[in-house]
């Protein structure tokens, strides 16, 4: 497939109707998710009742309309009901850099929403049996852990068994964006010194999604991804997992990036508004080609 860049346009399903789609209805109502969670009375949930059934309302819309509940608290319960989570503000498990966990509703998500549509449709389409993806850049500073780190979450929330393995053997970010230890991770798999059940972290506040972080930074990236202990880890995780994102190294410095897109069979390529050199980026996705990935798309990072 050519390089494209990635469309953004905005979808026209909202978030919850898409999960409901693919989780089917929740048997929990909201009132019940609200109370449970300490937000609603039961005096006022019989008070939206009374009004939702004066009224033809939904409950949601009622409670609003009295100004017993938020935007934002129907918002969370909706979430909980179609197993949808998110974290709430205040929340301080994960860094605010994973803007899809703490801000699902903004319009910088849907964009990401949009480019794992896109996904689905060119690479992880289940009739092709794709189920890995790189995501590199041509230099530092142009956003490829962010864009790695939220695009795992929305591919999560969308049900998707999902593993983020920081590949960035030279300047890893991920277990600083999840707030994970680093002493166990990618390395030490690839070292044979531990195992990869071993070396992911579930996050349980977002269903589907683990992490896999770099581990110590080793003296030899490129010859630990040579190892047998990588080709056996793609084949396991495969076996686990629906989606794998790789957060890679900068693909204009060293190979590693090459290496890991040739393994994992595709990658896309950040790109960062008034940053990167289009001479680059060029060379990247021709190196890319080069290895034998296919370049699924380019992404232009606005931020």
């Amino acid at each position: 497939m050519s390089e494209r860049a990635m469309n953004f346009a905005q979808p026209s399903e909202t978030i919850i109707t898409r999960a409901a789609q693919h989780h089917g209805l929740a048997s929990r109502s909201i009132g019940t998710i609200l109370m449970d969670a300490g937000r609603l009375s039961t005096d006022a949930a019989e008070s939206i009742i009374k009004l939702q059934k004066e009224g033809g309302l939904r409950f949601g819309d009622a409670a609003i309309q009295l100004g017993l509940l938020t935007e934002a608290d129907v918002r969370y319960a909706l979430s909980h009901q179609f197993e949808y989570p998110y974290l709430m503000p205040g929340d301080t498990s994960l860094s605010e850099e994973v803007v899809a966990a703490y801000k699902p509703f903004s319009p910088i998500v849907e964009k990401l929403r949009a480019l794992r549509s896109q996904l689905m449709l060119r690479w992880f389409d289940g009739e092709s049996g794709n189920k890995m993806l790189a995501v590199t850049s041509p230099e530092r500073g142009e956003g490829r852990s962010y864009i790695a780190a939220n695009l795992a979450v929305v591919f999560s929330q969308l049900g998707e068994r999902t593993l983020l393995i920081d590949a960035d053997l030279r300047h890893p970010r991920q277990h600083e964006i999840f707030k994970l230890g680093n002493r166990n991770g990618l390395s030490a798999v690839l070292a044979a010194r531990t195992g990869m059940d071993e070396a992911i972290v579930r996050i349980p506040d977002l269903l589907g999604l683990s992490v896999m972080p770099a581990g110590a930074i080793p003296p030899n990236p490129q010859e630990l991804f040579n190892r047998p202990q990588f080709l056996t880890l793609l084949e396991s995780a495969q076996r686990q997992f629906d989606v794998i994102l790789f957060d890679t190294s900068i693909g204009g410095a060293y190979a590693d990036a090459q290496m890991i897109a040739s393994r994992a069979g595709g990658a896309i390529v950040l790109s960062r508004k008034d940053v990167t050199q289009a001479a680059r980026l060029r060379e990247l996705t021709d190196s890319l080609r080069h290895s034998g990935a296919t370049v699924v798309g380019s992404v232009l990072n606005g931020n």
